[in-house]
């Protein structure tokens, strides 16, 4: 495509693009079935909103989105910090009061953001803060949050060692599963999260948690037993030598609350984990 761009194409391509710098998101990629699209074909603002960063296998940049973006002044708040801490403390102000989403006006009464250790090797993804969550503003505090704390340690580390966060920041309504919108709301805060902790291993935990990560629907039993590669998505680390975290998926505590029996299973998937990361395997858990 011409880099030369009719001027109400290029004045809607750039509130399309600081619409995501608002989101977090930074670098944009057009999908394979775009790859041969010509400029007739993206020049009304409906095709526009379909151009949208690919979520796990980054292609070449949309030249029409890449020239006007880089006229544009993008900078990540955290970039300017001096260790990862602060830089979460400046993603936890970017989000501010949030109201990106209709969950604000859905009786949540605060933002969870995420709580631990921010140069951990370890982090843990849940699905969306429950009612004790919303009321004390930290991931994982209810009954499904002691387990996680006794998952982690069974694994020989503590609470504080690892860093805990969840797809989503703010309660659904009646604790039901989050929505598409919802997730691809919150997802650049978190994707910008990861890429400040710089994890070596990410658990997924549950299948909301594991399929939006992913982007497979796939079931647990087929996303559990390996690991995948992961980079998160429309973020940027700056350190170099950080490639990106290996996730693996287990279930999710709650419903271990719910099916005891699939907890053998999980010291399965944890113990998986111990061994990448080096850690020593202790010995049969009652």
């Amino acid at each position: 495509m011409s880099q030369t761009l009719d001027p109400q194409l290029r004045r809607t391509l750039a509130e399309r693009v600081r619409y995501y710098n608002e989101l977090g998101i930074y670098d944009f990629y057009r999908r394979e079935s775009l790859a041969a699209a010509s400029a007739s074909e993206i020049e009304s603002p409906s095709s526009v909103a379909e151009i949208q960063p690919e979520s796990r296998e980054p292609m070449r940049r949309s030249s029409a989105l890449a020239a006007v973006s880089e006229e544009l002044p993008v900078s990540i708040p955290e970039s300017a910090a001096s260790d990862p801490a602060t830089a979460l403390r400046m993603i936890r102000e970017d989000i501010g009061d949030c109201t990106r989403c209709v969950l604000h006006k859905q009786g949540r009464k605060q933002i969870v953001f995420g709580v631990g250790n921010p140069n951990t090797d370890l982090m843990f993804i849940g699905e969306a803060p429950g009612a004790d969550e919303d009321i004390q503003g930290e991931p994982f505090v209810g009954r499904a949050g002691q387990l996680l704390t006794n998952m982690i340690k069974a694994m020989g580390v503590q609470r504080e060692d690892v860093y805990i966060a969840n797809i989503i920041k703010c309660r659904p309504p009646n604790n039901r599963t989050p929505e598409r919108d919802e997730c691809e709301t919150c997802s650049p805060f978190l994707m910008r999260q990861i890429a400040v902790v710089k994890p070596k291993v990410i658990v997924a935990l549950g299948a909301v948690a594991a399929k939006n990560l992913l982007a497979i629907n796939a079931s647990m039993a087929d996303l559990r037993g390996r690991f995948y590669d992961f980079m998160p998505s429309g973020s940027r680390s700056h350190d170099p030598s950080w490639q990106g975290a290996k996730l693996a998926v287990t279930y999710h505590p709650a419903f271990l609350l719910r099916d005891p029996r699939q907890k053998g299973e999980t010291w399965k998937d944890l113990q998986m984990v111990m061994k990448y990361l080096g850690w020593k395997l202790p010995g049969k858990q009652e």
